[in-house]
């Protein structure tokens, strides 16, 4: 599917050398206090689930899910929590990044001088951030096997999901950030943020809200992806995954369409 709508690769294993290189690149530029930012993507959805989920999660009880199940709020919020952290650390690693790398350390100006092109520095950008990603998604379903939130196998499940989802968002934000003007635009990507971590069945169930918000909410990127780690951690809704898995595809493909060619109109004005 997303072959079809990405530029062609004369040869796929070449260009698949050159974005491993790009990978390699942001590895090597690995600073000691990188590493702090690193492990505070994976603080902070630990500290929402073990607050809310747990704390609130002790005064609110149990919550039904479609099939008629009721589970705790802990096992309820826990997916949210995951999809969150995994749109979040995609978000920041190729908005912000991406944004000061392109406008301001003018980094990509050497990179296109060499035989990489600005669809395998996109392609590089976004596997480096499903790395961290990746690492965020495994270390917080061991605390989700741990609370008794999940079991083994099915957190075995939801880690490829997890980092389809960081692939979405990853390739949504890069191809957003090639429209960034300044810092200054930034804030107005933190408000959607924050909104769709409010508002995409992260803390209630999106049948609780009015019937027209609750139609909106289910066609947000955020809802398909909470709804999709939620069914496979929490073993329901049979096949209905499918849906959010080709939602997820197919927004990935558009935002990688979108940032090779923007990035190719800004590199090679």
């Amino acid at each position: 599917m997303i072959t079809l709508v990405l530029p062609r690769l004369v040869d796929v294993s070449s260009a698949s050398r050159r974005s491993a290189s790009v990978v390699g690149r942001n590895v090597a530029a690995l600073k000691p206090v990188y590493w702090l930012l690193l492990l505070s993507g994976f603080v902070e959805p630990l500290l929402y689930l073990l607050s809310i989920g747990v704390g609130v999660g002790a005064l609110i009880g149990d919550l039904p899910l479609p099939d008629g199940r009721l589970v705790s709020y802990a096992a309820f919020v826990a997916p949210a929590m995951l999809a969150s952290s995994a749109m979040t650390g995609a978000i920041s690693e190729t908005t912000f990044n991406v944004f000061g790398k392109m406008k301001y350390m003018k980094l990509y100006d050497g990179v296109i001088a060499t035989p990489v092109r600005p669809f395998e520095i996109a392609l590089g950008e976004l596997g480096w951030a499903m790395l961290r990603g990746s690492s965020y998604s495994a270390a917080f379903l061991v605390v989700m096997v741990a609370l008794d939130l999940t079991t083994v196998t099915r957190a075995l499940t939801v880690l490829p999901a997890a980092m389809l989802v960081g692939f979405a968002f990853g390739g949504i934000g890069m191809a957003v950030s090639t429209f960034m003007r300044s810092w200054q635009d930034f804030d107005l990507l933190g408000s959607a943020q924050f909104t769709l971590f409010l508002f995409s069945g992260t803390f209630v169930p999106a049948q609780a809200y009015p019937t027209l918000l609750h139609w909106l909410i289910e066609i947000t990127p955020l809802y398909r992806s909470v709804h999709l780690i939620r069914l496979l951690a929490l073993g329901s809704g049979g096949w209905v995954w499918l849906l959010d898995v080709l939602y997820l595809l197919a927004m990935l493909a558009v935002g990688l369409l979108v940032a090779s060619r923007r990035m190719g109109r800004l590199l090679y004005p």
